[in-house]
């Protein structure tokens, strides 16, 4: 056994169980070699199964928040990379207009209800730092439903009515990968490095 798998086993019998899952899952997947648009696609189910986890859904409900561009890091993989995260948004949250770079990402909320838009640039691409976007879509999030998001796609989370929390695979690990903001006023596309990476233990109990 490698000292990564060694490290991932020992750790494993400390985490949230529906967690642990859902990592041997995702590890399993990308075990087989196939590229990672394919691995995060056969993620999803998995990705579908943790959001419905009654008990998982209850533990949320302590999470610290998660505004001011931040995101609770829940795990990264030392074979893989690919990286695990947790958002808490406030009631009504507008979050900003973005990328995030070369890497993929699926999304799927926990708890309450978060809507996902989606644009796409209308520019000609001719001036350095500046989009301007049209909205294309606005898709509806509630527990057990998921959605991917491929590198460099625009788009928008928006918070509910209510408190709502959201677990997160991502294909890498966020906080230092080169990602866009985009002001839908003035066209700026400003680059910068994403959310602060919190890293949160979720254990057993």
């Amino acid at each position: 056994m490698s000292m990564n798998a060694q490290a991932t086993a020992e750790q494993s019998g400390k985490r949230h169980p529906a967690l642990q899952t859902f990592i041997d899952q995702c590890r399993a997947v990308w075990a087989g070699g196939d590229d990672t648009g394919v691995c995060m696609e056969r993620c999803l189910p998995y990705l579908e199964e943790i959001t419905r986890d009654a008990d998982l859904q209850k533990r949320s409900e302590e999470w610290p928040s998660t505004e001011g561009r931040k995101n609770l890091l829940l795990y990264v993989d030392p074979d893989y990379g690919f990286a695990i995260n947790a958002v808490v948004r406030v009631p009504g949250r507008q979050g900003s207009v973005h990328d995030h770079g070369h890497v993929w990402v699926a999304y799927g909320v926990l708890t309450g209800t978060e809507s996902l838009e989606r644009y796409e640039r209308t520019d000609d691409r001719s001036r350095e730092l500046y989009a301007e976007l049209r909205l294309t879509g606005v898709g509806d999030g509630k527990p057990g439903k998921v959605d991917l998001v491929p590198p460099f796609d625009i788009h928008s989370e928006k918070g509910g009515p209510t408190r709502s929390t959201a677990i997160i695979l991502r294909s890498g690990k966020l906080g230092e990968v080169i990602q866009h903001q985009y002001n839908m006023e003035t066209g700026a596309m400003v680059p910068g490095p994403g959310p602060t990476q919190i890293p949160f233990e979720l254990e057993a109990r």
